[in-house]
Order: structure tokens, then sequence, then C-alpha cells
């Protein structure tokens, strides 16, 4: 697992550069990934968007950055994710926050499809799905926890839509989406905390 973890983070990017690598790709009517398609190509468009939009508008609560601060430790935060995730375009934003706020959080980022050996160590229900957040001590270089890919709340809402209709479909993408922007990122945020309360044990 370590090789695994070595391997990936010496190809990872800051959030900074991610964006960047984002944006380039989308001048190359591309997105991330082996595969090319203009329905990748829509979705990493839209969700470049977004990530700018929720970079301006995300102001995180008292609560978290008091809870933030009390980390001692340094630790990186590797995101798995590529560019058309929505899922990823809701979350990284709150997450570097998060990561912005202590310099004891290294945040990283990873295209999951050019690491697909740490992918499959963090499987959710047999599927690579993404983003997924891996907490790693840096002075241990050992996995101390994972997130993702979505919310409790937002995880429900899939799995129950899935029980009744048998598939995920444009009407839970838009259904989704409503409740991300409804939401403005307080479940993934709250959830950090969560995460950290587990660090600081």
């Amino acid at each position: 697992m370590k090789n695994i973890l070595e391997k990936s983070l010496q190809t990872a990017k800051s959030y900074t550069e991610y964006k960047a690598l984002i944006l380039d790709l989308l001048k190359q009517g591309k997105s991330t990934g082996p595969n090319q398609n203009e329905s990748l190509f829509h979705f990493s468009k839209l969700n470049n968007q977004r990530m700018k939009r929720l970079d301006k508008q995300t102001r995180l609560e008292d609560k978290t950055l008091s809870k933030t601060q009390k980390i001692n430790r340094d630790f990186t935060w590797l995101v798995l994710t590529e560019g058309w995730c929505g899922d990823a375009a809701q979350t990284l934003p709150v997450i570097n926050k998060i990561a912005e706020s202590n310099k004891k959080i290294d945040l990283k980022v990873v295209l999951r499809d050019e690491n697909e050996e740490l992918m499959n160590q963090f499987l959710t229900n047999g599927n690579k799905s993404i983003p997924k957040l891996i907490v790693v001590d840096k002075a241990s270089n050992e996995v101390v926890g994972s997130w993702g890919p979505r919310s409790e709340k937002a995880s429900k809402m899939v799995s129950d839509y899935k029980e009744k209709h048998g598939k995920v479909d444009a009407k839970l993408k838009t259904d989704l989406q409503n409740w991300y922007n409804q939401d403005k990122g307080k479940n993934i945020e709250f959830e950090m905390v969560e995460l950290i309360d587990e660090l600081l044990v």
C-alpha cells in the first residue's frame, strides 16, 4: 500500500495545478481521462464553472475553523478525482478551503484513471466512485482516514433513487445538483469536521 501511495504522490498536483490542468484541457476541447466524448467535455466545462463559483462563495463556519486549527500533525489529503465528475466539483472547493485554513494539511489531487492501483484500494461497493479523499499521516506515510464519494445525505438520496428506479439517470443527476446548490457545501463541511475529530483522537 505504501508503494502505491508513494507512486501516486509523485504525480499529485496542488489544487491550483489541478484547476489549471482542467482549464488547459478545456481549451483543447478535452476532459481528463482516457475516454473523450462530447458529454464528458460538456460536464467538465460545467464543473469548471461550478468550482469557480464555489471557490468564491464557500465560507467555512467558525466552529469548522476552530476545529481545523487543532490539527498539529502533518497530513496529506489526497483526492482521487476527474474533471467530468459532478460530485467532485461540489466537494473539492470545500475540502480546499479547509486545507487552506491549516498549513498542516497538504491537499494533493490525482486523476482516478491514471492511478488505478490506488483507486482499487478505496472502492465503494466495488465501484471506482469519486471523489475519494485519502488522509495520509506524513510522518508514517500511513493511511489514517478516508471519505467519499459523497456526503451521507447525498449518498442516501442516490441509493434511495436507485432502489426505486433501478438506475442513475438524468433526473437523479438534476435532483442531486439541485440539492448541492441548496446545501452550499454544508454537509461536506460537517463531515470534514467529523473526519478531523477522528484525526485528533
